[in-house]
């Protein structure tokens, strides 16, 4: 089944490149009009003027800085926007030994993979849920479903996304809100030019069409799951994964990581 985005209005974040780039594109082609959310606002601005067909409202903003949701929640309102999709896809990790980590930079991806996804779910699912063919996405990682030294936090805040979204789908199955986790692995984005290309530890990467496809397809199914991971290989090795116990998966990661 395929999603009919037509008279939908969704918010992407982290919409100015990689899979929020192809989220927007995807969605527009099927007759989304957008809110575009990210930093970078001449990013925002060439694809929303790449992006023809539907409405797009561009709005830069940096999700890391206190009061920015409850600031993109006012110029929504001031415009008189109601969404009917979001799609949590904004974030950034970062690589090696946690003791030698900046605290501010931890923060800030804390602040971004954690407390915004929150705050922007708590503000927008009533509406979503209202309008009775809602959609919500959260973007966690295949990073979210064991520990990962070297990315200690990273993979903490994506098992917390993880968890959450899960929780809120369980909320939500009566209210026609369609609630999903997506779980990418190793993905052709400018995630590894932030984290380091350490980060990759020679995975085979996904494009960002594909993490999307995955999404929506997902979506489209008459019992959508809660989560889904992207690719054959990485839903397979969940698999195997889950025959390994809490010592032996964190001490697997570690060694891919390069950690002693």
């Amino acid at each position: 089944m395929t999603i009919d985005c037509r008279g939908m209005r969704v918010l992407i974040t982290g919409a100015s490149a990689g899979i929020g780039a192809q989220f927007a594109r995807e969605l527009a082609r099927r007759g989304a009009d957008l809110v575009l959310v990210a930093r970078r606002a001449e990013r925002l601005e060439a694809l929303a003027a790449e992006l023809k067909e539907v409405e797009v409202t561009v709005l830069p903003c940096d999700l890391t800085e206190p009061g920015a949701v409850a600031g993109l929640a006012a110029e929504l309102q001031a415009r008189g926007l109601k969404l009917t999709g979001l799609i949590n896809n904004a974030g950034f990790g970062t690589f090696g030994p946690f003791a030698g980590e900046d605290a501010e930079r931890l923060r800030a991806e804390i602040a971004l993979d954690v407390s915004a996804v929150v705050e922007l779910s708590r503000t927008f699912v009533d509406e979503l849920a209202a309008s009775g063919r809602g959609l919500l996405v959260n973007v966690a990682s295949m990073a979210a479903y064991a520990p990962v030294p070297r990315m200690a936090v990273y993979g903490a805040a994506k098992a917390f996304v993880l968890s959450f979204t899960e929780a809120l789908w369980q909320e939500h199955r009566r209210s026609g809100l369609r609630v999903l986790a997506l779980s990418p692995g190793a993905t052709r984005t400018e995630f590894f030019d932030v984290a380091g290309p350490e980060a990759a530890a020679g995975a085979r990467m996904h494009s960002p069409e594909l993490v999307v496809e995955t999404a929506l397809r997902t979506l489209g199914r008459r019992n959508p799951p809660p989560s889904v991971a992207v690719g054959r290989l990485n839903r397979l090795l969940l698999t195997l994964s889950r025959l390994l116990n809490r010592r032996l998966a964190v001490m697997a990661m570690g060694a891919l990581n390069g950690a002693r």
